[in-house]
């Protein structure tokens, strides 16, 4: 307990090897609260310190926390092609504002193997001229591959950007069967 009679916050991590390379799960009381991909040892540092500075309290590594064996368990099924969404707690507290409502709209409304443009991502959330804003939300989505950012994609057919890179956003659009797999 603190000073103020609450508990502290506590704020678990795990590094689960993907298809796509080493994820960074991290999870709160709340929930989920970031994934970050290409988890390296520098990658995980500056994660780990900017959740410090973010939630005030210095992450600790814990796969075996009940705070993350769900998620771990349905990351893993949802790369071995068993899981096409996902139910877990997701703690909202690292984004606010549009960037929220345009996540927790991505989340809900694009089911696996589904993509939408930014402009109808835009439209949805009753803002039709915000086609940019939606990328820039996308851009600081801190629950990629559960939120799936990487459904995203522009209105002409291109793929768009994507934080984790473009080779991971097509091997995701890959996974749910949007694009074909890659030849090499």
């Amino acid at each position: 307990m603190n000073s103020h009679g609450q508990g502290e916050q506590q704020v678990v991590w795990a590094v689960v090897g993907t298809d796509i390379g080493p994820l960074l799960l991290a999870a709160t009381r709340e929930g989920l609260v970031n994934v970050v991909f290409h988890a390296t040892d520098a990658v995980r540092d500056k994660a780990l310190e900017r959740l410090r500075s973010r939630l005030g309290t210095g992450p600790v590594e814990d796969p075996g926390s009940p705070l993350l064996t769900e998620a771990i368990g349905q990351v893993e099924a949802y790369f071995s092609g068993r899981r096409h969404g996902f139910e877990l707690p997701l703690d909202w507290s690292l984004i606010s504002g549009f960037n929220r409502q345009v996540l927790r709209e991505l989340a809900a409304g694009v089911p696996y193997g589904a993509v939408v443009g930014y402009g109808d991502l835009a439209r949805r959330v009753g803002q039709p001229g915000a086609a940019q804003a939606v990328g820039v939300a996308m851009g600081s989505n801190p629950l990629p591959v559960v939120v799936p950012c990487h459904r995203v994609v522009e209105s002409d057919g291109g793929i768009g950007g994507f934080g984790g890179g473009l080779e991971t956003k097509r091997k995701l659009l890959a996974l749910e069967g949007v694009l074909p797999e890659p030849l090499f």
